[in-house]
């Protein structure tokens, strides 16, 4: 089951991202140069994630999996709330964090990307 480490570290293992606490002290935001992917609540037990997402996948994956929610306080058309109960496979998780990570890093200023991109080489 994916833990606050195992989230941190596979997110911070892609290219220009950074975490930072803009909202409170109990929100861990996770961004790809100036624009967050993933949102942590870390006083919510089992962890809470919100991810961007394709509004038409986010539909599916609710649909799917009881513990994928609308985005708590985001647009519930775009990003969606993962409940870290185990009940997804850690292999879907990723694959959402890696979808939330290349829909956000897409909707970056083209001076942002470039820099991203040199050092993604």
């Amino acid at each position: 089951m994916i833990d606050l480490e195992i989230l941190r570290n596979y997110c911070s293992r892609k290219k220009g991202v950074t975490e930072d606490f803009p909202f409170n002290d109990v929100t861990m935001v996770i961004k790809v140069g100036s624009k967050m992917f993933v949102l942590i609540s870390l006083n919510e037990q089992p962890l809470r994630i919100n991810l961007k997402c394709d509004p038409f996948a986010a539909e599916q994956l609710r649909q799917m999996y009881p513990s994928v929610l609308p985005g708590y306080y985001m647009d519930k058309r775009h990003w969606n709330t993962i409940i870290l109960d185990g009940t997804i496979p850690d292999k879907i998780i990723f694959r959402m964090i890696d979808d939330s990570y290349e829909l956000v890093f897409a909707k970056l200023r083209k001076k942002e990307k470039e820099v991203i991109k040199k050092s993604r080489d």
